[in-house]
């Protein structure tokens, strides 16, 4: 099972990338674990030094930016997601 971390200290970016990553989960019918970090130390010890973020199996993939839901299903088949 993937863990999915979405780095974001709660703006519209964060909030729309959680909205996209669980999309892409339900899409692909794929169980993993989502967590939000929203403390700025957390966020920077991650490995994220723009958000919004996303870590996926404590990698950072994206930042600084809202991926498309494509790009992210490619990023979670990568990672292993269950298809």
């Amino acid at each position: 099972m993937l863990t999915i971390k979405i780095a974001g200290p709660g703006c519209r970016n964060c909030h729309e990338l959680e909205r996209r990553v669980k999309t892409v989960l339900e899409t692909m019918r794929c169980e993993a674990t989502l967590l939000k970090l929203t403390d700025f130390k957390d966020i920077a010890a991650a490995g994220v030094m723009t958000t919004p973020g996303l870590i996926v199996n404590d990698e950072v993939i994206s930042q600084g930016k809202v991926p498309d839901e494509a790009a992210i299903t490619k990023w979670l088949k990568d990672a292993g997601a269950e298809r």
